[in-house]
């Protein structure tokens, strides 16, 4: 990764997250006995927010919090983080946004979210701050405010040559190839699986799923693939594997949020799209140490040291 200023609009949701840690999902009607309850600012947005920060951009954030005591925490938070929140309103009609959090022994989770005021978030907001794209290197997109806001920021990216990155979660089956005319798609295995149709598995079918994505209009693709690394395809159908790095899984909680980030920052500084992958994958893989969504963002110099402790991942 180049060394470069990073300039990174995140475009996202902002959560209050309710995380029980339990031994194992309960099954349907199930009751079971969890560990300690803890609340931690989450939000797919403010997570990469706090992840790009903590990479070392300067980071703005258009999103929306309720007037109550969790969004004055979460934007407290943002603050600390380094995060720009001047665009961050508090709406008057909604709550903030929660998102309730079981984690297994394994460090899986399991996630539902209640939206609040991240869908009180309007293409108005976007159009509003048109300036601000004028401003950035890279914008950060996810799906946990209304698309047709989404839609307006890769418009507003669009018009102005600005890089587009899209996490495509939480997916819908519904999804229109609208959505997918970003810069960079960065999708897990089970969001690729809803796109697509075919579950990446291995080798053949990742490259048809990887294919897929172009062929629905994004620029460029990086496939999540967990603990089998990443995959990159461009426009051009060029295939590049990476390897993942090996740590210790403790939570699962984010880590997609600290690869699109990490991904985003790399792009922004002028690396490669390969190097900005594999540079994503030990950012992500990091996350995976820590217990936490915000909290396990690592930095640029953890991220470093993962990368120079094991400096034949990605090549």
């Amino acid at each position: 990764m180049t060394d470069g200023e990073a300039n990174v609009l995140v475009v996202g949701s902002i959560n209050m997250d309710l995380v029980v840690r339990v031994d194992h999902m309960p099954a349907p009607g199930e009751t079971t006995l969890g560990g300690n309850f803890r609340t931690n600012p989450g939000g797919k947005g403010a997570n990469q927010a706090v992840a790009a920060a903590r990479l070392g951009a300067k980071v703005r954030m258009i999103g929306s919090v309720g007037q109550d005591d969790f969004g004055r925490a979460l934007k407290q938070n943002l603050v600390g983080e380094g995060v720009d929140v001047e665009y961050v309103r508090e709406s008057e009609e909604s709550a903030s946004g929660t998102a309730m959090i079981l984690v297994d022994r394994k460090g899986e989770n399991s996630i539902i979210v209640a939206s609040g005021a991240n869908f009180d978030v309007t293409p108005d907001d976007v159009f509003s701050r048109e300036d601000l794209f004028t401003e950035t290197d890279v914008v950060l997109l996810q799906l946990e405010l209304p698309l047709p806001t989404v839609r307006a920021a890769i418009e507003v990216g669009r018009r102005h040559h600005v890089r587009t990155i899209l996490d495509p979660a939480p997916v819908q089956k519904h999804f229109s190839n609208e959505l997918c005319e970003v810069d960079i798609l960065t999708p897990n295995v089970i969001e690729a699986e809803v796109l697509t149709g075919h579950k990446a598995a291995e080798e053949r079918v990742d490259k048809l799923v990887a294919s897929q994505l172009i062929a629905r209009g994004a620029k460029n693709a990086v496939l999540k693939l967990g603990s089998r690394g990443s995959m990159v395809v461009s426009a051009d159908q060029h295939f590049y594997r990476l390897a993942p790095y090996k740590v210790a899984v403790r939570d699962t909680t984010a880590a997609g949020d600290a690869f699109t980030a990490a991904l985003g920052v790399s792009v922004a500084r002028g690396a490669s799209l390969r190097q900005a992958a594999q540079f994503a994958n030990a950012a992500g893989a990091l996350a995976c140490t820590k217990f936490g969504a915000q909290a396990a963002m690592p930095t640029a110099y953890e991220v470093k040291m993962l990368m120079d402790d094991q400096p034949d991942v990605g090549r």
